[in-house]
């Protein structure tokens, strides 16, 4: 599914050139559920970004889904990025102004789904999540663990090929992250690949793969038994 090849990013000012990937070579496969540690600074969240398609590299290929993304234009990023990708956030993201539903409904809304359509896939991922009753409240009236919830039934309405969590649980008490954690178990289970960032041990020890990043390189890699 996704394929990283001799990938680096730097970043550069008037006076200073940062580094924040260094010869990047990963793989991602259908299904996989994997982990992404490391210290700050390490290069977790631009690698999240270029899986993203938020972020390009400087250099290297990336590939996902077989289209070579370092090499499209934005609009068809785009475009890729709204119909394959679901992005988990740590702070929810969540417009407060809108209901749980019309905030989960809303990346549908740029897709050509019939109004019909696009209620019954909000149905679908609340009920998947366990949100389905808070559907006419909005994001103030939530917990956090119920904010995340419905950030997460956001995330994967679409369907999408690939969810990216960017330390989903980081804002939560422990109960709460436990029942996130096992969400994502879950979705995994049903099919869904899953790269998440994390600061956890516990909860990357969850994940099928841990890869853990260091100085913007990628210096271990491996597969668990769960």
């Amino acid at each position: 599914m996704i394929t990283l090849a001799g990938v680096n990013r730097l970043y550069q000012s008037d006076a200073v050139e940062t580094t924040a990937l260094r010869d990047i070579e990963l793989n991602v496969t259908a299904g996989e559920f994997v982990a992404v540690m490391g210290p700050s600074g390490s290069g977790k969240s631009t690698l999240l970004n270029v899986l993203g398609l938020i972020d390009r590299p400087t250099e290297g290929q990336h590939l996902f889904l077989s289209h070579k993304v370092s090499d499209m234009s934005e609009r068809d990023r785009a475009a890729l990025r709204r119909d394959k990708l679901g992005f988990i956030f740590q702070s929810f993201n969540l417009i407060d102004e809108l209901t749980v539903a019309e905030n989960i409904e809303l990346g549908l809304t740029y897709r050509k789904d019939s109004p019909k359509n696009r209620k019954a896939l909000v149905a679908d991922a609340m009920d998947r999540v366990g949100v389905g009753h808070r559907a006419k409240h909005h994001p103030h009236q939530l917990s956090g663990g119920q904010q995340q919830r419905a950030a997460i039934a956001r995330a994967i309405v679409g369907e999408p090929a690939l969810l990216l969590a960017d330390e989903p649980t980081g804002n939560l008490d422990t109960a709460n992250g436990a029942q996130v954690m096992d969400i994502l178990k879950s979705l995994n289970q049903e099919g869904a690949t899953i790269v998440m960032v994390t600061h956890s041990a516990s909860q990357a020890d969850q994940a099928k793969r841990v890869v853990n990043m260091l100085d913007g390189r990628i210096v271990a890699s491996a597969r668990r038994a769960v």
